[in-house]
């Protein structure tokens, strides 16, 4: 049996070779290329290259050279539908099972898929030759569009009187032409009509180049259209998971570091024909994070350009808090803020690239910083706005995933936090300043301790908690019933700890002598130590914060226990394992 060759065009279009292969290796960017040590043979000296724009690496001490598959391949020793259920899980796709329903989608795909190239080639030969679309040519040179614009984005015009599903309708099943969304049906005439008719039509292509979907634009006075359509979800398009004009953007990420992230197809084209195609757009919904993580496959800097009004800072303050959640340490995120009532298609076609550019140098917004400065503008100097300020501020910090941009976002916002109420806070702040160190710092904290498991950092928050509160945790011994530790060195110092906290009264932390090391290094990556310092005397807090890392520690088994039997399942695929797994799920969600 063989993969479509769509699916695998797809796997490989999203993964960059570099994302793959530097899961094993330590790669390190020299001009278009990735070298590292080969992972095919001991050695000193790099010899082995990564070239995402070619799609493939080689190694020149042992001759080894290849895809993503092969990569794979020779270093996990997996067959070709091994690595490929791998990969497919890597980019965030369905595994394909090769069923009856599989091959029944891939044939309703390539329906779709044709019917939408049709479409497209249609309507866009439609704009540029029909004489009788005079008007829609001088509503897009308006807007500073050119015909190379048109023919680059495959831009079309759907008149009043078309209907193309006459043309279409005896060639495919009526099933997949309604599929599409292209068309509905008028339950008066009895009669399928256009879904884009007296439109400007913009194609959404999927991540390979294949257009998948539609946006719409009326360009005509009336009161009773909306201004933007987008198709329907269909069983191919799915709007959260989707950007416009992504396919062309993702092949520029060798070349440029970040990209733009702006609301509307205009946007797109505008700053695209102003010499600015490293550009996206969201396709009018609200910004998910599924977009974002599909952008950070290929950029480590997405910038977010939202209109330059109070509906635009709305939509950006809902994606800034959505999206804080899911910042690493290698990826940022920041916004740009138009002046009031500029987009970014008049902005640049005001004022063109190099304005636009360093405009986004001088003006751009770290995440972190725009939620912060939104919610300081919403606080009053009264005890109670502040302690709302505060408690807001903790609630986003805490939901972040990453524990390193965690313990780094928390402290900035404490610090600034503190600043606002200089007499209450004298004493933290002395103490404060002495350890905070600038969110600047986080890529070299990463750096330092990225041999470390999340695992191992949840571990020594366990254990910084436990040794400063030792006799809270005594009296409530019994919420350490069951919890084990996993990282070898942790679980020594726990099980010793643990020992103690049974069998002796009046413990200090010298009474438990560890070594000053130990307690140095679990001190430093202890991401809860300033929570802790903000809380020392509240009990309760300090319970709940303890069941919270008990939580996560339990929920970490589970996941091992998920993945042991996912990999059991993928080659079993023994409905008593299927059950089991299913079990455990439930359980996961529950903890």
């Amino acid at each position: 049996m063989k993969y479509p060759k769509e699916y695998l065009d797809e796997i490989k279009t999203r993964l960059k070779v570099s994302t793959v292969v530097s899961k094993s290796v330590n790669l390190k960017k020299r001009g278009k290329e990735f070298v590292g040590l080969s992972p095919f043979k001991t050695e000193k000296t790099p010899s082995f290259t990564v070239n995402d724009e070619k799609g493939f690496y080689h190694c020149f001490s042992t001759s080894e050279h290849g895809n993503i598959f092969d990569f794979i391949m020779k270093t996990q020793n997996l067959k070709f539908g091994e690595a490929v259920k791998y990969l497919a899980n890597l980019a965030g796709m369905q595994p394909y099972t090769f069923t009856k329903k599989d091959e029944e989608r891939e044939k309703e795909w390539k329906q779709y898929s044709e019917i939408f190239n049709l479409y497209v080639e249609f309507y866009n030969k439609e704009l540029l030759q029909n004489q009788n679309l005079n008007f829609a040519k001088e509503y897009l040179k308006k807007r500073n569009l050119t015909k190379e614009e048109v023919v680059n984005f495959k831009i079309g015009y759907v008149s009043s009187d078309a209907n193309f599903y006459e043309n279409i309708k005896s060639k495919f099943e009526e099933k997949i032409i309604v599929n599409t969304g292209l068309f509905y049906l008028d339950e008066k005439k009895n009669k399928y009509v256009e879904r884009f008719k007296d439109r400007i039509i913009f194609p959404i292509n999927s991540i390979t180049g294949q257009p998948i979907a539609l946006g719409g634009r009326t360009i005509k006075e009336n009161n009773y259209l909306a201004k933007y359509i987008n198709s329907p979800e269909t069983p191919f398009f799915k709007k959260g998971s989707n950007l416009y004009n992504l396919d062309y953007a993702r092949k520029l990420s060798n070349k440029i570091e970040y990209i733009y992230l702006v609301e509307g197809y205009m946007d797109v084209v505008s700053l695209s024909s102003k010499g600015i195609k490293n550009v996206v757009a969201n396709l009018g919904t609200s910004l998910t994070d599924r977009q974002v993580s599909v952008l950070n496959q290929f950029y480590d800097d997405i910038i977010i350009c939202f209109d330059g009004d109070e509906s635009g800072y709305k939509a950006a303050l809902r994606a800034a808090e959505n999206l804080i959640k899911e910042l690493k340490p290698e990826k940022q995120i920041s916004f740009l803020f138009l002046p009031d009532k500029e987009d970014p298609d008049t902005f640049v076609n005001k004022n063109g690239k190099d304005y636009f550019i360093e405009f986004t140098k001088d003006k751009k917004i770290p995440i972190h910083n725009f939620i912060l400065n939104h919610y300081k503008d919403q606080t009053k100097n009264d005890p109670s706005s502040l302690a709302l300020f505060e408690k807001k501020l903790r609630s986003i910090a805490y939901s972040i995933k990453d524990e390193f941009i965690k313990k780094y976002v928390l402290e900035y916002f404490l610090e600034k936090i503190s600043l606002l109420t200089p007499n209450s806070n004298q004493n933290i702040n002395k103490n404060f300043y002495k350890k905070a160190k600038s969110l600047k710092s986080t890529q070299k904290y990463f750096n330092e301790t990225k041999n470390l498991s999340s695992i191992e950092i949840k571990e020594f928050s366990f254990l910084y908690l436990i040794i400063n509160n030792l006799n809270l945790i005594k009296e409530n011994l019994n919420l350490l019933d069951n919890v084990k530790l996993f990282s070898k060195e942790n679980k020594i110092i726990y099980e010793s700890i643990l020992h103690k906290l049974q069998n002796e009264e009046n413990l200090n932390e010298n009474s438990l002598s560890l070594d000053s090391q130990i307690l140095s290094k679990i001190s430093k990556f202890a991401s809860i130590k300033h929570i802790l310092n903000k809380i020392e005397n509240d009990q309760f807090k300090i319970i709940e914060l303890l069941q919270e890392l008990i939580g996560d520690i339990k929920n970490y088994e589970l996941e091992l226990r998920i993945e042991k039997l996912e990999s059991k399942f993928s080659k079993d695929l023994d409905e008593n394992t299927f059950n089991e797994l299913r079990e455990l799920k439930k359980s996961q969600k529950i903890n």
